[in-house]
């Protein structure tokens, strides 16, 4: 009985070497028709990205935003270049009146100028004339030519000329055509944009750099200096 139940076991010994367990063969069919691949790290990281498609920021810029952005700048650009038109028009304009201004108050500058050598010679024709010809001095008729000196017809061409000067000198104003004297009066302090100084003296009771005398009268053209009067300047240090 004993022999009996040895080789019993023998045999079963046998056939469990013989054949393979049938758990692990399990276990190889089960990953045998599972691919490797669905189990990798990449595909698992595919996987979530698949799933989860709205986690990912986009990679490119919105279209839309660029040509909104391009539009601006260009609006920009032409924005700066219309000022700057309306600017240089405006510049344009400026000048052309300053143009046409001085076009318009210098216009009869050559013809003033011609004209002031004219009046030059009628005021000295004018000064020459001895103040006691021109008003009698003497009433008596029985005073002798001596003593009475005046001349009616004298007196009487000089008030003409000096009509004829004024009336002259009135006209050229209108036009912008001023004469000046700066002896006149207490005398002007010494302007080397209106005056030219011929000569310097000392001169009693004048402050230095005052005009004492005027040898030539200026002239002047809407505030334009057309000649500069020409005159002594005193110099008491």
């Amino acid at each position: 009985m004993v022999e009996l139940i040895r080789v019993v076991v023998v045999v079963l010994a046998v056939g469990l070497v013989a054949k393979p367990p049938l758990l692990p063969r399990l276990s190889a069919n089960l990953t045998s028709d599972i691919p490797i691949s669905k189990f990798s790290p990449e595909a698992a990281s595919t996987t979530t990205s698949e799933s989860s498609p709205s986690s990912e920021s986009p990679t490119e810029e919105d279209p839309t935003k660029k040509e909104l952005e391009s539009k601006n700048r260009e609006i920009i650009d032409l924005k700066d270049r219309y000022l700057r038109s309306v600017a240089d028009f405006r510049n344009l304009q400026d000048r052309t009146k300053r143009d046409i201004q001085s076009a318009r108050d210098f216009a009869i500058q050559k013809f003033a100028g011609d004209l002031i050598e004219s009046i030059d010679n009628l005021d000295r024709a004018l000064s020459t004339v001895p103040a006691s010809k021109l008003a009698p001095q003497n009433s008596d008729p029985d005073s002798s030519p001596e003593e009475n000196t005046y001349n009616k017809d004298l007196a009487n061409l000089y008030d003409g000329l000096k009509m004829t000067e004024t009336i002259l000198m009135g006209t050229l104003k209108k036009h912008g055509m001023e004469r000046f004297d700066p002896s006149e009066g207490e005398g002007e302090a010494f302007n080397p944009n209106l005056h030219e100084a011929t000569f310097q003296t000392k001169v009693e009771g004048k402050e230095d750099g005052k005009v004492f005398m005027t040898q030539q009268k200026g002239f002047l053209l809407n505030g334009r200096v057309l000649r500069a009067a020409k005159v002594g300047v005193v110099k008491n240090s």
